[in-house]
């Protein structure tokens, strides 16, 4: 992974087991054999289960022509690696890979067995050029080819390694797994929650330069985004990468990237491709940032313009916004209320009597309720967990513009009296939202443009900057200093709004 985890206070540290049998099969990469925790048939079926709930979870980014970019740069990599070899086994040769961008802001880039790929928008905000992309799509191919997932599910059935909590939609929240609460089955929260090693990260940057080399990319540039990394871990109060030990220091990948790329020129790859201006033209108008139109807060409420509802939340207590629900946990991180659209009840009744039905829960009460004008439905409910820890739900569900909004509030039984006010606040503040400032709020995107004259960075700023974004933001994006000096035709991204 190039950027794996970013501190979220509601992110929780916890071991995931891997209940596999060891396999023995032929390496794509170094051709021997060696021990994996899972077949290959079955690494690509849970590949293939875990990509349609990260799609689910955090959204694909809406831009075609984006889109079918990052695939043409993927898949030209892809014909170089050792998955494309032929010498490789035929079941490795014929995988398909897939290449999605997601809608986050967050700087990441990670892949799953069986060959899908991803990249966040906001990692593809802080590239320069089509050369650093393809080395960073070779890196999380060489993940892949390389087999590491499947290398660490066995090392952890022999006790050799622990697994760690916290990557993509990871959260665990009062002792109940994330995957259970945000939908997550446990074979893609088995990989997701994998942290590769220092070697298997080395070893995909030596793959990911190799493959880059031998597509005649720069592949030198990609020291660039690992320069971008570093600075961005250094940033106080941002969301940066939380690098654990496992993680080679960006400013030594920074400083290895070039080394490698040389030993590639030497064999006799000539490495003059960077398609900056490809690239630059590819990510013009790209949404940056966090979206407002997909929900934001402000003030103790939270507001969705696209969908046009809002309701508030206590102070202190975080709000977690994903495309497929709305979470507000509290600073304790002993209550939270998810929030869903339910897609399946056909009325708000029906929405809670199907949650609370559900084996282990027991129903308290129920009843019709109203508010803000909208019809609700609610009900106080207990379950037990697997480890007879007791837990008391309130759930809520109303129904608005066609669609069915589900509150589920929880916390432990001999706390949710302390809670229970709040979890109704929550829900029953749900309403219309018909501010039309806020309805009409506009996403920050990238505006590519040339620099019309030589002069320092900092001056090609607009004097006012949206959203809280900083100087030192567009800085890093553009992989620049803000006192440095650029030339007059240099590409620069400048967010405007």
């Amino acid at each position: 992974m190039i950027a794996l985890h970013f501190k979220r206070t509601i992110l929780f540290v916890f071991a995931v087991l891997f209940m596999a049998a060891c396999v023995v099969q032929r390496s794509p990469v170094s051709g021997s054999k060696r021990a994996y925790g899972y077949s290959w048939e079955k690494e690509k079926k849970i590949g293939k289960q875990a990509d349609q709930q990260i799609q689910q979870q955090y959204g694909v980014y809406q831009d075609e022509q984006l889109l079918d970019y990052v695939k043409t740069v993927g898949d030209n990599v892809l014909e170089v690696s050792h998955m494309r070899r032929e010498d490789t086994p035929q079941k490795y040769r014929e995988t398909e890979f897939y290449f999605r961008v997601l809608n986050s802001p967050v700087v990441n880039a990670f892949a799953l067995p069986g060959g899908y790929v991803y990249v966040t928008r906001g990692l593809l905000a802080h590239l320069e050029n089509e050369a650093q992309l393809a080395v960073v799509l070779g890196h999380e191919i060489g993940h892949v080819a390389a087999r590491h997932a499947s290398q660490r599910a066995f090392e952890q059935q022999i006790g050799q390694i622990a697994l760690i909590g916290g990557a993509v939609a990871g959260e665990e929240l009062l002792g109940v797994p994330g995957g259970s609460v945000l939908q997550l089955g446990s074979q893609a929260a088995q990989f997701l929650f994998l942290s590769y090693g220092r070697d298997d990260e080395r070893e995909s940057d030596r793959l990911g330069v190799e493959y880059a080399a031998m597509k005649s990319y720069d592949a030198a540039d990609g020291a660039g985004f690992f320069g971008a990394l570093q600075r961005i871990s250094k940033q106080s109060g941002q969301d940066i990468p939380d690098w654990k030990s496992t993680h080679p220091d960006p400013a030594e990948r920074a400083n290895t990237i070039p080394e490698l790329a040389k030993k590639w020129r030497e064999k006799g790859y000539k490495q003059t491709k960077e398609g900056i201006d490809e690239y630059m033209s590819i990510v013009d108008g790209m949404v940056f940032g966090e979206n407002p139109r997909e929900g934001f807060v402000e003030e103790g409420s939270f507001y969705h313009p696209e969908l046009a509802f809002r309701f508030n939340y206590p102070a202190n207590w975080e709000i977690v916004n994903r495309p497929s629900l709305v979470a507000a946990v509290n600073e304790d991180q002993d209550a939270v209320s998810v929030m869903k659209i339910d897609s399946v009840a056909d009325d708000p009744k029906s929405s809670v009597i199907n949650y609370v039905s559900q084996d282990g829960f027991t129903l308290v009460s129920q009843g019709e309720t109203e508010s803000n004008g909208l019809g609700a439905y609610q009900a106080i409910a207990t379950a037990t967990a697997k480890d007879s820890t007791q837990y008391r739900f309130h759930v809520y569900a109303v129904l608005y513009d066609n669609n069915i909004y589900r509150f589920t509030a929880y916390s432990l039984a001999d706390k949710f009296a302390a809670y229970r006010a709040k979890f109704e606040d929550i829900s029953t503040s749900f309403a219309e939202l018909n501010d039309q400032k806020i309805l009409n709020i506009k996403p920050v995107r990238l505006q590519t443009v040339k620099a019309d004259r030589t002069a320092d960075f900092a001056s090609f700023l607009p004097q006012e900057l949206p959203m809280e974004i900083e100087a030192e933001d567009i800085a890093i994006i553009n992989q620049v200093e803000l006192n440095e000096t650029i030339e007059q035709g240099s590409w620069l991204k400048i967010p405007q709004q």
